[in-house]
């Protein structure tokens, strides 16, 4: 029982000591405008007047042929400006300089004049990568899968609110009904989100992110005292509605990285297919580990809920009152 305790604890702490969404790649997007001319943009992460120290380096070929201008875009600093590449891109080595030195990932996406698309993932140990000549779909594929993948393991919030939903849930048909529910649900809101149908201011959205969490956690605390209500009933439907809400912290998220001018569906196809693998992992792996202990002690698991809940929803209130603040 202490195992049980002390592993999702764990969990609860490495929540605590990191902010939701600190996972914010930069954005590099070159777009050939006319034969060997490209249009620049590059998106940089900010914290307040912080800014990452990371610079695009393009090749010794590329020679910019107009200023850049700057714009604040709250989430980060956004620059664009012209270059011409004798002999085009296919070939050469484009790197961002400082990447080493950040956790910070970059995602960068080259258009030619052609329609066809080059999409690359540049990491801190991978910082460079060749622009070859024959792109394929998988590029972009592979990078959103990846960036969905990462935002959804770092996105402590949202895996607060996955292990909230685990307590709560004591069968196994439910708990398919519940992840199907809110994997429904935030799948909507976030198209709708990245692909500007809707939207809603970022702030107000992740602090109801807290505030959801706040709730889980108490209808937790409720099962464990014998109460049962509609939503200790039928999870799914908390799910579902909170899911709406989570979908739109996503979807605010990729909108910031960017998304392709052309091949947006798969884009976002792929993102939410790694939002998704993330949290399936995610769940997995919490209910290989309740199951383990449970056998391993036989011991039954309410108090330990009850306590692992109360952390939760302290954890879920600090973040809703310092997102409040953040106004």
């Amino acid at each position: 029982m202490k195992l049980i305790l002390a592993a999702l604890f764990g969990i609860v702490v490495a929540a605590a000591s990191a902010t939701a969404h600190e996972l914010r790649p930069a954005f590099l997007e070159m777009i050939e405008t006319a034969p060997d001319t490209y249009g620049v943009l590059w998106k940089v992460p900010a914290l307040g007047e912080a800014r990452l120290s990371i610079d695009v380096v393009l090749p010794d070929t590329c020679e910019e042929t107009g200023p850049r201008t700057v714009s604040d875009t709250g989430a980060g600093l956004s620059s664009r400006w012209p270059v011409r590449c004798d002999g085009g891109l296919a070939g050469h080595t484009i790197a961002v300089e400082g990447l080493v030195a950040t956790y910070t990932d970059v995602l960068v996406r080259i258009e030619n004049a052609d329609g066809t698309t080059q999409s690359a993932r540049l990491t801190n140990d991978k910082p460079g990568f060749l622009v070859v000549a024959s792109p394929s779909a998988w590029n972009t594929a592979g990078a959103y899968f990846l960036l969905g993948l990462e935002h959804i393991l770092f996105g402590f919030d949202h895996l607060l609110f996955v292990l909230a939903l685990l307590l709560l849930i004591r069968d196994l048909r439910t708990l398919v009904e519940t992840i199907t529910a809110f994997t429904i649900a935030h799948s909507i809101t976030l198209a709708f989100a990245a692909l500007g149908w809707a939207s809603v201011p970022q702030p107000p959205v992740e602090a109801a992110i807290a505030l959801s969490i706040v709730v889980v956690a108490s209808e937790i605390i409720r099962a464990s005292r014998g109460r049962t209500d509609l939503s200790i009933r039928y999870p799914w439907l908390i799910a579902f509605l909170f899911g709406l809400l989570h979908g739109f912290g996503f979807g605010g998220a990729l909108r910031d990285i960017g998304l392709p001018q052309v091949d947006v569906p798969l884009a976002l196809f792929t993102f939410n297919l790694g939002v998704e693998a993330g949290q399936l992992v995610f769940v997995a792996v919490v209910i290989l580990l309740m199951a383990a202990v449970r056998l391993a002690t036989g011991a039954r698991l309410r108090w330990a809920r009850a306590a692992t809940a109360y952390g939760i929803g302290g954890i879920a209130a600090f973040w809703f009152v310092e997102r409040l603040a953040s106004f």
